[in-house]
């Protein structure tokens, strides 16, 4: 490999340095802000990285990885949300017993693993990324080892992500033994030059792979246990399982599909309508029945999951474009929604009960209106990222003639409106009895950090809301013109 294809793989290098310099570190004196502070280094750098090597791309590096537009535009989305979380994480464990060191050296892997993903051109590196991430994701879930919850979300997201790696190699596999190839171009070039190979073991892999994406994404009906995931998970750990290795995925997911032409396969394009519709209601129904927070943000996230793949069966640049900038205003919303609830967590459980949110806006008016313009934006409510973001994927599906994606797209999102808004109510109704008001300790002190975060957040909320237009241009400069 020629040095400047080295270079050019510069973000995963510091990614990976970080993670070791961050473990020595912690090897040599155990220390929760030198830890903080080394991850957060880490992080910068890779991400002032991304301009350095943005001249010399696009480039094939091996036949495994491809450095773009495309690539850099999610390695930063993922790269800055990590940090995001590193900040939340570091106020949700300064009230932990414990060592939290380690808990950065995971989030840094699972950085380099989405990172992997993102820039994926072949089988071998996605299913590498695949399971870098993965395997940090099992410590990150269960790191609360010795309380039940985080450890049953630990062994749940095992089953879960080994079913979902058997799939995606079986998928693989009947692949590459019928057209020969793991590379996600040449298998285009291979299906239009070998009209004769076999369509059923080609949609069987496809289906297999299917399955496999299913489950990563939590789609219905792949959504087994997600819920009891992220309930049992550190809060911060549940922004980045919700956001980062989500986002990863579908962005694996456009490239793939896309490049590969398995897109264009009718029964494909079948199975994917069928999965966002159920996605779409399943979530939003069961997601009216919880009374825990984080349960409804999971059932939730299974519904936007739906809204996405709306864009993704559009096809297109329009699309792609859509996709993309979905993603980023879930992020932002996301992490925002999860970090109210890691800024309102203790050491003796979370603030994941409807029931604490009761009156906060008169104990912690602050928290209880970021959470609310959160809350809003997921539901789609103009002025905010969702909005806007939830416009552009209806646009993606009228432009292409999905109907009836749009339409369940539409009454879905009304009835998503109901449990937003009963959070929402919970927040600001009056404190009428004593024993209906949060305990004490479910208000611990705002961190600097976590507070930084959420300030952020919700101005990013706002003007991609009001001002979408630079992001929009961001997206179509970068990630539109390269797929």
């Amino acid at each position: 490999m020629s040095a400047t294809g080295w270079f050019t793989l510069l973000p995963l290098f510091i990614l990976g340095g970080a993670s070791i310099a961050v473990m020595i570190a912690v090897a040599i004196r155990r220390s929760h802000a030198l830890a903080v502070g080394l991850t957060l280094i880490g992080l910068a750098l890779a991400f002032a990285s991304l301009w350095v090597v943005a001249p010399e791309t696009p480039r094939q590096v091996t036949a495994l990885l491809i450095v773009d537009s495309y690539a850099l535009f999610y390695m930063g989305l993922v790269i800055a949300s990590t940090f995001a979380i590193v900040l939340l994480s570091h106020a949700y464990f300064e009230r932990h017993e414990g060592n939290p060191e380690e808990l950065y050296v995971l989030l840094l892997v699972a950085a380099l693993g989405s990172a992997v993903l993102v820039a994926s051109s072949n089988f071998i590196s996605f299913f590498l990324g695949l399971e870098i991430l993965s395997i940090a994701l099992y410590a990150l879930n269960a790191y609360l080892h010795t309380r039940r919850f985080p450890l049953e979300a630990g062994i749940k997201y095992l089953i879960l992500a080994a079913s979902s790696a058997a799939f995606l190699l079986f998928g693989m596999a009947l692949i590459y033994a019928e057209l020969g190839t793991m590379d996600f171009a040449r298998i285009r070039e291979m299906l239009t030059a070998s009209p004769g190979a076999s369509q059923v073991i080609l949609l069987a892999g496809s289906a297999l792979i299917i399955t496999g994406f299913g489950f990563k994404l939590a789609l219905v009906p792949f959504h087994l246990w997600t819920p009891d995931i992220y309930q049992g998970a550190p809060a911060p750990v549940a922004a980045f399982v919700a956001t980062v290795s989500k986002g990863a995925m579908f962005a694996l997911l456009l490239r793939y599909f896309y490049w590969s032409g398995s897109h264009h396969f009718g029964a494909v394009f079948l199975v994917f309508t069928v999965i966002a519709i159920a996605s779409m209601v399943a979530g939003n129904i069961l997601a009216m029945m919880q009374s825990n927070v984080k349960r409804v943000l999971a059932y939730s996230s299974i519904a936007h999951m739906g809204y996405v793949l709306v864009a993704f069966q559009a096809g297109g640049r329009l699309a792609v474009e859509a996709v993309t900038f979905y993603l980023v205003a879930y992020f932002i919303t996301t992490i925002g929604a999860f970090g109210v609830v890691t800024m309102l967590s203790n050491s003796e459980r979370e603030a994941d009960e409807i029931a604490d949110y009761r009156g906060l806006f008169w104990r912690r008016p602050v928290l209880a209106s970021v959470f609310t313009a959160m809350l809003l934006s997921l539901a789609g409510i103009p002025v905010t990222a969702g909005f806007v973001a939830k416009f552009y994927v209806i646009d993606a599906g009228a432009s292409s003639a999905i109907w009836l994606l749009v339409f369940v797209l539409i009454v879905s999102s009304v009835f998503g409106l109901y449990y937003y808004l009963r959070i929402v109510v919970a927040m600001y109704s009056g404190l009428h009895e004593e024993a209906a008001a949060p305990s004490s300790s479910l208000l611990p002190a705002l961190s600097a950090g976590g507070g930084f975060v959420l300030a952020v957040l919700t101005i990013l909320l706002v003007w991609v809301g009001v001002y979408p237009a630079t992001l929009l241009q961001i997206i179509h400069s970068t990630v539109g013109r390269a797929l």
